[in-house]
């Protein structure tokens, strides 16, 4: 319990924003005696009922002593909080400590009674169970640990918030009244509810925005041109579904019409709902536009406007104003500084960007930061697809500018159970939540694929428009962490594309095994040697010659596809030159229909084309779906004459040709004119390096599947290491353990360290030897020495007294004195594999388990692997084999394997050590020397700090801005 000066002090920390159930904000924020008025104001408007199950009695109003109760808090025994929309009360939560009054600060309560009150208009929106979960931090952070709350058995929505929450409780019933009680602390399945709720509110806050039944174009000027006047018109263009307004303050009362478009001077005299504006005005008159969208029930803006943080310090401000205005009506943006968004499908036709052009309908959900890279990409999508409607396009766009508010992170939660969207591209030049990133991709990779390209990646900071917590991980690390999410990690927007066409094209490879055939040898050799070089196992190509017809093309993919020698097929070809030897000049869209036809008829196996671009191949291609014969034609080199049903026909029945032990096809729900058609390359190594990309995340998701368990051991103390981390913290905000208490900490978790005693003199070394025993090793630890054998500081085997005194003496004479040099003596570990062990907790990625090899070497080549903490036995298996160097760990060249299972369960100890304690910010164990029996920890260090902020297990809330 906090001191008399601290009870008071108002919490600011507990403001947050919240997204409801139906996608709409709200403000959830500590009850001062402020609000008296507003609370007065509120319970008017509850009805009788609602009262009811509040009291338990008629109530028709707060008497006075009851506002004084209700507003005044300590913050610490007493607490209220309220969901405001417009700065004005939607429901209300608090909880009293149980029996706090009287009690001494050192014997506070840890139950507390609790109780909400929603007003009828709100509810079912999921205020509610919003407040709870905020409600149940702030009681934590007090020292709270239960709750308890009496309910009228008649009340069963409330009955239902508590019983739903995920929370361990208990249930009786008393004298008319159902008492809940139930801990406060984080469950698997309170957490799993709380990650629904937050998926289904987000997912829904984006739909809103992408789904709207009518857009109001806020700047649209008079004359053709400008911002405003350009986006009113691809939206006209698109062929949008709902209703369309032009609005503009500066449009005379007379003008009635714009471009065909009912136009207003403001959107308040627009006399229908407006769900979406698209604001396209200086940012000086946007928060003027703000309040008018607000008070009209508009649900979600997209800001074009630029002028916010992308332009300093003052836009910065302007920027956090916005976010602030819009959300107090419960508003969300995209934007500011946006391109714009786009929704392809036929109920809704939404092209409410500056694209000129609306993009095909088609499975790909595109999301980019930058305007510039998003009309790139569906540019190359366009192209790509050959000009073909329905070919390779897009469901839904979405250009977040400055991300102030939508994100990412947002837009993912929709597509993650979106039936639109089969496979996810984005461009991302900041990532605001590394750690709910993180978790998000998991699990929308699950389901579909996820490719991502990290723009701004070496230039140290986010761009200035993105207000984002920094990272102290290196690229590289991070990119490791998102594979290990099952995100499609790539390097260029050219890599995006390639790789989002063969998974919305074709199924996911079952393994590495690459069948290349094709009537140009030597682009049949370059793909083989593409296919070594992106870890491929490639068959030796099959060269049909350049007097190969459509048929002996058809025929030989309908062998190799058949071969179960094969995971995949890439298909070389050139164009032909006059006519073949049996008289046929093979034509594009010929070759085109020849294979995919082929393809079709085994289905099941990803199959990509490389040509030169000297004809129409890649057209044809994409042309071929559309133009594919129906049931009774024929095509070249197809047996029977009749045309197979297409690839997604054969996948929803289930056909009896397609092994049943190949994942599915990356969109299995999209269309039979998308899925089947055949991608094409103008190189071999960007056909291949995309075919390699998939059959890493193909192995992803059959690892997914089984991903391994976090071991429980028997000797680990959580509890005395809990105990042990208090008192030690108690000293001060952070600090570095030293020798003795690094080993007491590590030691609670079975993780044993070889003692290393300091020797300052000769003596103090032989002293030091006499207790730990010979053989010794003498080590010099200054911070240039340690850990760095190659340079002579290490002495090793000191079989006695004497090789010990004389391996001091040429320490200190290559090195200088012992004060400097910090000999220490330690016990001879069995020969090995020296390694590292390392753990960190990162501001923005959360928790980081690495390992490699000890020595130069892997340091300069930065040969290191990676993995999220908590990891399961799988993932240590694989994050051990990770590394460029494993080999020296298995026998390599004929070398003792070490002991490979020993060293994967000290990599799970150090895990659980900082998943289970936040404060054990950093561990280090270097060397461990990996022996072919066993492990030894040589040196090792700790540093402990108050545990960070983890917004990602806290209550759900929108960034802050």
């Amino acid at each position: 319990m906090q001191s008399a000066p601290d009870r008071h002090e108002y919490p600011a920390h507990w403001e947050a924003d919240v997204v409801l159930r139906d996608g709409g904000t709200a403000r959830i924020r500590p009850i001062t005696v402020d609000d008296a008025e507003r609370l007065v104001s509120f319970y008017e408007q509850v009805s009788d009922e609602s009262k009811y199950y509040r009291f338990f009695a008629p109530y028709p109003r707060l008497s006075a002593k009851d506002v004084h109760r209700f507003t005044h808090h300590d913050f610490v025994d007493r607490v209220g909080l309220a969901a405001t929309i417009g700065g004005e009360f939607i429901a209300t939560v608090r909880y009293d400590r149980i029996g706090a009054e009287g009690l001494p600060a050192s014997a506070p309560a840890d139950e507390a009674e609790v109780a909400f009150l929603v007003q009828d208009a709100h509810q079912g929106r999921g205020v509610a169970s919003a407040l709870l979960e905020h409600i149940g931090a702030v009681a934590r952070e007090r020292g709270i640990r239960r709750f308890a709350a009496e309910v009228l058995p008649a009340n069963t929505k409330m009955i239902k918030v508590f019983t739903d929450a995920g929370y361990t409780q208990k249930r009786s019933f008393e004298d008319g009244v159902v008492r809940l009680e139930f801990d406060l602390e984080p469950t698997d399945r309170s957490l799993a509810v709380q990650y629904a709720r937050e998926q289904r509110a987000e997912a829904r806050s984006v739909q809103r925005l992408l789904m709207p039944g009518s857009v109001a174009v806020i700047g649209a000027g008079r004359t053709p041109g400008g911002v405003g006047r350009s986006v009113l018109g691809n939206i006209r263009d698109a062929g949008f579904t709902g209703g369309l307004y032009a609005v503009n303050r500066a449009l005379p009362e007379e003008l009635k019409d714009l471009d065909g478009v009912p136009a207003y001077r403001s959107v308040r005299d627009i006399e229908g709902p407006v769900d979406l504006a698209v604001v396209a005005v200086p940012a000086d008159h946007v928060p003027q536009v703000v309040t008018e969208c607000g008070e009209h029930g508009v649900q979600g803006l997209v800001v074009v406007s630029a002028g916010y943080a992308e332009s300093g310090p003052e836009g910065r401000e302007r920027q956090r104003e916005l976010v602030r205005h819009a959300r107090a009506y419960g508003m969300r943006i995209i934007g500011p500084n946006a391109f714009g968004i786009i929704n392809t499908s036929d109920g809704v036709r939404l092209n409410a960007s500056l694209a000129p052009e609306m993009p095909r309908p088609g499975r790909i959900g595109l999301f980019a930061q930058s305007g510039a890279i998003g009309i790139a990409l569906l540019s190359r999508l366009h192209r790509r697809g050959g000009g073909v409607t329905g070919v390779t396009g897009v469901s839904t766009f979405v250009s977040s500018g400055n991300r102030a508010d939508v994100s990412g992170n947002d837009v993912l939660q929709y597509w993650y159970d979106d039936p639109e969207t089969d496979v996810v591209l984005m461009y991302l030049e900041s990532i605001g939540n590394p750690r709910k990133f993180t978790r998000l991709a998991r699990r929308t990779a699950a389901a579909k694929p996820l490719v991502v390209v990290q723009g701004a990646r070496h230039g140290g900071a986010a761009p200035q428009g993105h207000a984002v917590r920094a990272t102290r991980l290196p690229h590289a690390t991070v990119s490791a962490l998102l594979r290990q999410a099952g995100v499609i990690r790539v390097d260029t927007i050219t890599e995006l594309v390639d790789v989002g066409l063969l998974l919305a094209r074709q199924p996911l490879p079952a393994g590495p095994r690459v069948a290349i055939l094709g009537n140009s040898e030597s682009l049949g050799l370059l793909t083989y040697d593409a296919c070594l070089s992106e870890g491929l196992r490639p068959l030796a190509p099959l060269d049909l010659t350049t007097g190969a017809t459509a048929e002996d093309f058809h025929a030989a993919l309908s062998r190799v596809l058949a071969d179960d020698a094969c995971d995949a097929v890439v298909v070389t070809a050139i164009p032909a030159i006059g006519e073949s030897s049996v008289g046929e000049l093979v034509g594009d869209a010929m070759l085109a229909e020849a294979l995919r036809s082929a393809a079709a008829e085994v289905p099941g196996k990803p199959v990509l084309v490389v040509h030169v671009e000297l004809g129409g191949l890649a057209e044809a291609l994409s042309a071929a779906a559309s133009t594919a014969p129906q049931a009774g034609d024929t095509v070249p080199g197809a047996a029977g004459g009749a045309h197979p049903p297409p690839l997604s026909a054969s996948l929803e029945r289930g056909d009896p040709h397609r092994p049943a032990e190949r994942l599915p096809t990356a969109g299995a729900a999209a269309a039979p004119d998308d899925v089947g058609l055949i991608p094409a390359y103008p190189a071999a190594e960007r056909a291949v390096r995309a075919l390699g990309e998939a059959v890493k995340y193909a192995q992803w998701r059959r690892d997914a599947s089984e991903p391994g368990k976090v071991p429980e051991y028997e000797d680990i103390d959580e509890k005395g290491a809990a105990q042990l981390i208090d008192g030690l913290l108690a000293r001060g905000q952070g600090l570095t353990l030293g020798t003795e208490e690094t080993c007491e900490l590590l030691g609670k978790y079975g993780i044993g360290v070889h003692r290393a005693l300091p020797a300052l003199s000769p003596d103090d070394a032989a002293v030091a030897a006499d207790a730990l025993g010979y053989p010794v090793a003498l080590k010099a630890t200054a911070p240039h020495l340690r850990h760095r054998a190659d340079l002579g500081g290490v002495r090793l085997d000191l079989a006695d007294e004497e090789q010990l005194r004389r391996a001091y003496a040429e320490l200190t004479e290559l090195f200088g004195k012992p004060q400097e040099l910090r000999p220490v003596v330690q016990g001879m570990a069995p020969r090995g594999v020296d390694t590292v062990v390392r753990a960190v907790i990162d501001p923005a990625a959360g928790a980081v388990l690495s390992f490699g090899l000890a020595g130069a070497a892997s340091q300069l080549l930065d040969d290191t692997a990676h993995r999220i903490v908590p990891v399961t036995d799988r993932e240590t298996t694989s994050l051990v084999r990770s590394i460029r160097t494993a080999p020296l760990l298995f026998g390599w060249r004929g070398s003792t394997p070490v002991d490979t299972p020993a060293l994967e369960e000290l990599l799970l100890r150090v895990s659980r050590l900082v998943d289970d304690h936040p404060e054990v910010v950093a561990v280090t164990l270097e060397p461990v020397v990996v022996a072919q029996r066993g492990v030894s920890v040589l040196g090792a260090s700790v540093r402990l700090a108050p545990p960070p902020a983890r917004d990602d297990l806290g209550p759900r809330t929108l960034p802050a801005y």
